[in-house]
């Protein structure tokens, strides 16, 4: 018994002194936050003072002193955030966690990001160059002067590798592949695989966006395609019941199981709608993780207009980079949705038969540039990916009919990448900020500024947009004949542009915006339908006085009004079922509150059987083409709605599954689908809520390496969450509004700014978390840092 006393007391010695171990080191990572630290690189003092929830109020002398302090504050919290991101973008992820990061490297790695990003820095303004070299000094004296390296680091068994110039670059990298389908346009390409396999006017009808719901604020709606009659396309003649059950029902799944939904709302109302100032609401919609992408901040530095002034700059910035990226200069404020244009192109590559190593270009046969790219491994053995380069972009994918395709892509273009973004922080018109727009090197987005004189506009940001010629760019096409493909760049007069509309109103939410001319230079990468915008245009049309919580309450918008026919048509289907347990829906299916609410069991119940409905109905449409690519999906997680909705109301016979006997046949069946869903989940129907089907997966990207209990630790709480696509509430486990601002330029001290993950990713900093609560149930929080709490100065070391 001596001896088992002694082994139990030595393992809980043991116990205790590995997690005393654990706590020091964890600790030891956490940011500075109060002292004085000599630096090397300043010109003059900077203070960093934070409030109870860690935002730092920096205030420097200059320009560039303030964001060698924003690299300094960057890096010694977010470090290991930047450092995903530049290995994200580079396709270097595997050298830092394993094997299992291999798959995005190659794919990532085509692109050759780290090659380009030399490229851009060649072509940046001594001005921006300074400024980013300045960065990079500020971030690596932030890490060297952490007394232990970030914690992500003592779990990995790995160092940090210093951060240089073109590691600036890669974070803005890293934002295109976030907002543009991992650089290689799966959307064009199935748009083809389906046009392959069905008549061109069933796909067109197929793939249609649904006039219903379109808001542009130019134009009106896309005119209705008719659905094609039985001698286009007859299903009762073709034997698709079985490979429908096969391939289109497993596509359609996985696209249903990958949906985390497609969001971003900018929104702006004019001065004659507040009294004063004009107003910005914006509620850019990510993937959600620990820490949160967005780092908040107040920059104060002099005017470079007039020094006797500080520039007060509130809002967030990115880890990775120097700039405030969406927030309010005290003269204007300015937000970012995806624009979902048309940014890439599938080229066909015309190989010659007697030389593979060259392929047809408008000068004649060319010889592909060839590029070795080793990816280093944790833990394994370097793999080589053998690059194949075209004038247009690497060859990435193979047309339906076996033709190499190339990958021509704005963000590989050397001037998509650039530090002008932080041009704004000047600006102090509406007109002044909407010609900067065109300069700003960033993946091409949907810019909305409000102003303190009144003034509300909307153009595209981005320095590189194509314009197209001899093509049809909704599919792969081959560019080898003079005068075909992107035959140039649009200048800044031809960007489009709308500037206090007569309503005083701008609406983004990656719909369609602008129709003719302006339509056909930004394209259609795949717009969301438009039901979220169009809740968002009423919103803003029902009200003619606002105020930050107003645009706020907008942006917590969860009624379904999208869905509401769905739910009047299943109380058709449950009217008529004599089945039991399709009746117990009833009740639920009559009170599901009209919105997605997290508490409501309706709501989940009417929204799976939508999603039933349209796998049913598209599926042997699918299965053709899943049939021939078994990796075909469908464009994006919207199309089909108006057909599907077509269909299901003037139920073409001609156009049904044969595996049904009548389309009231196939309602029913996707209610009991529904039915038997909720059945496979424990305990009473009246707790299957559609919060416990979308309850917040909003974690740290190594989480899933550690035990349930111990990630719960650096993991924001799963909470139950209301909202879903189709109205201005986006929210899903792992995607939604990455913050919510809501201000008033001039009028700061009322604006509003919610995020879903504190400031820290060390869960032992008294910041960690804070906020979440907040954001999930939609309080108000303040733009404005609160009472300081903790004062750092960073000096110049002599």
């Amino acid at each position: 018994m001596r001896w088992i006393r002694r082994i139990i007391i030595a393992l809980i010695v043991i116990v205790a002194v590995t997690f005393a171990l654990g706590w020091r080191l964890l600790a030891g990572s956490r940011p500075q936050a109060d002292g004085q630290v000599s630096l090397k690189g300043l010109s003059a003092p900077v203070t960093i003072v934070r409030d109870a929830g860690g935002v730092p109020a920096i205030t420097a002398h200059n320009r560039r002193d303030l964001v060698y302090a924003l690299g300094f504050v960057h890096a010694q919290e977010r470090f290991f955030q930047m450092d995903l991101q530049r290995r994200d973008a580079a396709g270097e992820l595997a050298a830092l966690v394993g094997p299992k990061a291999l798959p995005l490297d190659e794919n990532h790695r085509k692109h050759r990001f780290r090659a380009l990003a030399m490229r851009e820095l060649a072509l940046a303004s001594p001005a921006n160059r300074k400024l980013m070299d300045a960065y990079t000094a500020g971030v690596n004296a932030g890490l060297a002067h952490l007394p232990v390296r970030p914690w992500e680091y003592l779990l990995l068994g790995q160092k940090p590798a210093p951060w240089t110039d073109a590691d600036t670059i890669l974070t803005i990298d890293a934002m295109a592949f976030d907002l543009n389908q991992d650089g290689d346009d799966p959307r064009e390409l199935n748009i083809a695989r389906l046009r392959a396999v069905l008549p061109r006017a069933l796909a067109d009808f197929l793939l249609a966006p649904s006039p219903r719901w379109e808001a542009p604020m130019q134009g009106g709606p896309s005119p209705a395609v008719p659905m094609p009659n039985s001698s286009v396309f007859d299903l009762r003649a073709v034997a698709a019941s079985k490979l429908a059950l096969a391939g289109g029902m497993h596509s359609i799944a996985r696209s249903d199981a990958e949906n985390h939904g497609i969001g971003s709302n900018g929104s702006a109302v004019g001065g004659t709608l507040t009294g004063g100032a004009a107003l910005l609401a914006n509620d850019p919609h990510l993937h959600l993780r620990v820490p949160n992408i967005w780092y908040r901040a107040q920059l104060r530095y002099p005017d470079p207009a007039n020094s006797k002034q500080m520039l007060d700059l509130n809002g967030v910035t990115l880890p990775g980079a120097p700039a405030m990226v969406i927030g309010s200069n005290g003269h204007i404020a300015w937000g970012f949705t995806n624009s979902e244009g048309d940014w890439m192109d599938w080229v066909r590559v015309n190989v010659d038969p007697a030389d593979p190593s060259l392929y047809k270009t408008p000068n004649g046969w060319t010889k592909f540039a060839m590029h070795d790219e080793v990816i280093h491994v944790h833990g394994a053995a370097d793999v080589h990916v053998n690059v194949k380069d075209t004038i247009w972009g690497p060859v990435m994918g193979t047309a339906p009919d076996g033709t190499p395709l190339a990958m021509a892509w704005t963000a590989q273009d050397p001037r998509a990448v650039n530090l002008n973004l932080m041009h704004l922080e000047t600006a102090t018109t509406v007109a002044q900020a909407l010609a900067i727009g065109p300069a700003i090197g960033i993946p091409p987005q949907n810019l909305v500024v409000a102003d303190a004189q009144g003034h509300v506009g909307w153009t595209i940001a981005g320095s590189v947009i194509p314009i197209r010629a001899g093509f049809d760019p909704s599919a792969p096409a081959d560019w080898s004949q003079a005068g075909t493909g992107w035959i140039g760049y649009a200048t800044p007069a031809q960007d489009p542009r709308i500037e206090n509309p007569p309503n005083a109103r701008i609406w983004t939410a990656n719909q369609r915006i602008v129709s003719g001319a302006d339509l056909t230079l930004i394209g259609d990468g795949g717009y969301d339908q438009g039901a979220r915008a169009q809740q968002i245009r009423d919103d803003l049309a029902a009200r003619n006085h606002f105020t930050p919580r107003d645009m706020l309450d907008i942006q917590l918008d969860d009624r379904a009004l999208f869905l509401a026919r769905w739910q009047t048509l299943l109380l058709g289907v449950l009217d008529a079922t004599h089945d039991p347990q399709l009746a117990a829906l009833k009740p639920f299916v009559q009170d599901w509150q009209a919105r997605a609410a997290a508490g409501s069991v309706g709501y989940r119940i009417v929204r799976r059987f939508h999603d039933k409905v349209r796998e049913n109905v598209l599926a042997p449409f699918a299965a053709r083409a899943s049939a021939k690519w078994p990796d075909f999906d469908w464009p994006t997680p919207a199309v089909g709605e108006y057909a599907t909705w077509t269909m299901v109301t003037q139920k073409p016979a001609w156009l049904l599954d044969p595996k049904y006997k009548d389309w009231d046949a196939l309602l029913a069946a996707s209610a009991r689908e529904v039915a038997d869903e909720l059945a496979k989940v424990p305990g009473p129907l009246a707790g299957k809520t559609w919060g416990r089907y979308n309850a917040a997966q909003i974690n740290n990207p190594l989480s899933t390496v550690l035990p349930t209990w111990l990630a719960r630790f650096i993991d924001m709480p799963h909470d139950p969450l209301p909202g879903d696509n189709d109205m201005p509430l986006v929210l899903h486990p792992k995607f939604g509004a990455s913050m919510r601002m809501d201000v008033q330029p001039g009028d700061e001290a009322h604006g509003i700014l919610e995020m879903p993950a504190g400031q820290s990713d060390n869960p032992l900093s008294p910041w960690f978390g804070q906020g979440h609560e907040a954001w999930v149930h939609g309080k108000p929080t303040p733009l404005l840092p609160g009472p300081a709490k903790y004062h750092l100065t960073l000096v110049p070391a002599h």
